[in-house]
């Protein structure tokens, strides 16, 4: 094995044609997460962001796209932000985990969202599930799972959907809108729901609002930003701003207007959204690894995601331990014991009350 690393705008089309084609051999890296594009827009805006081109001889049989942070410590591409991570590799090329991250000069590697099948895995990782909408026998058939499994929620969505129709005006979906204007009004209801509950708000920092707006820009066939909107009578109500490949939609930023929260307009919105992706061909909508009522409603499946670190022995290795690991095993904790995380959320929601209080 022969590492080279480089920054994400120094790999050339063959390298990134190379990229795509080890991606779209295997289901399991099926995200969009995992596209060279991905990497590409995220290494415009962050320096931090490598990428280690693997060889087997003359071939190129994988890579490796990482944040190089201080003291060594390595994490995914966007950390915090993307719901499936790891290394794009040829199925049958075997590597030692450790030699790949002292080849990228990292003392650790820190994940929370690693697919399944990677080399990277041991048995001491931690495994959750990251829910899906599974569109692979057609729009039909998930409803028709959807009504044997959750009736009721199907059933009162399309009665809130009707009513929504009726007291607000006529209801309208626009999927894979290019507009930057709908793209503002969700962000915002985004920061809004950010605060209320407590949580940090992402789009405080200006280079993950313009990765957003660079990937709604971005579109070919393998790859594209999807923003999808619900409105009623032209006003805006809910929406979805995701990432997909040719066959897989990643949710990842899902908010509505808490005007119209009666019609539990994000139920309406999803339910709108896995409808014309269907059409469009996607086969699984990745709603991501979390524990949340609107999943729970709608899953017909999940995959698994893992969190841990790979780590070489050394002092950088042992201080981030020290300073990561108790901490996530305790989080861990919390979002397993159903009492535990319905404490933690109401805290941090009467937090987030208590701060705008503070703040208006």
């Amino acid at each position: 094995m022969r590492v080279t690393l480089a920054l994400p705008r120094e790999l050339g089309q063959p390298e990134l044609s190379r990229w795509r084609e080890l991606q779209e051999a295997d289901p399991s890296l099926d995200s969009p997460f995992l596209s060279p594009e991905f990497t590409v827009t995220v290494g415009e805006l962050r320096d931090v962001v490598r990428v280690a081109v693997i060889h087997d001889g003359p071939d190129i049989v994988g890579f490796f796209p990482f944040e190089r942070h201080p003291l060594g410590i390595g994490k995914p591409v966007a950390a915090g932000l993307t719901d499936a991570q790891g290394l794009i590799r040829a199925k049958d090329f075997e590597l030692d985990p450790r030699a790949l991250i002292r080849a990228c000069g990292l003392a650790v590697y820190e994940f929370d969202h690693l697919v399944a099948g990677q080399p990277l895995l041991d048995e001491r990782h931690e495994r959750h599930p990251s829910p899906i909408i599974d569109l692979r026998d057609g729009w039909d058939h998930y409803t028709e799972e959807l009504r044997k499994h959750s009736g009721k929620t199907y059933k009162s969505t399309l009665a809130k959907s009707r009513k929504l129709q009726r007291e607000a005006g006529t209801v309208r979906h626009d999927y894979a809108t290019t507009d930057l204007e709908p793209l503002r009004a969700l962000l915002g209801w985004k920061t809004d729901q950010y605060r209320r509950t407590g949580r940090t708000d992402r789009f405080a920092q200006r280079w993950i609002v313009e990765l957003v707006e660079r990937l709604l820009a971005t579109r070919s066939e393998s790859f594209a930003g999807v923003l999808d909107m619900v409105y009623a009578d032209e006003r805006p109500v809910a929406g979805h701003f995701g990432l997909r490949t040719r066959t897989t939609l990643a949710g990842w930023f899902p908010a509505y207007d808490p005007h119209f929260a009666k019609y539990s307009p994000g139920l309406i919105h999803h339910l709108a959204m896995a409808e014309r992706a269907a059409e469009q061909g996607i086969q699984v909508i990745d709603m991501g690894r979390g524990e949340k009522e609107y999943k729970d409603k709608l899953k017909t499946g999940q995959l698994e995601v893992a969190e841990g670190r790979v780590a070489r022995i050394g002092p950088a290795a042992a201080v981030h331990w020290v300073m990561r690991v108790p901490a996530r095993k305790t989080r861990a904790t919390v979002l397993a014991n159903p009492l535990l995380h319905k404490t933690a959320d109401k805290a941090l929601k009467t937090y987030g009350r208590l701060r705008t209080v503070l703040q208006g």
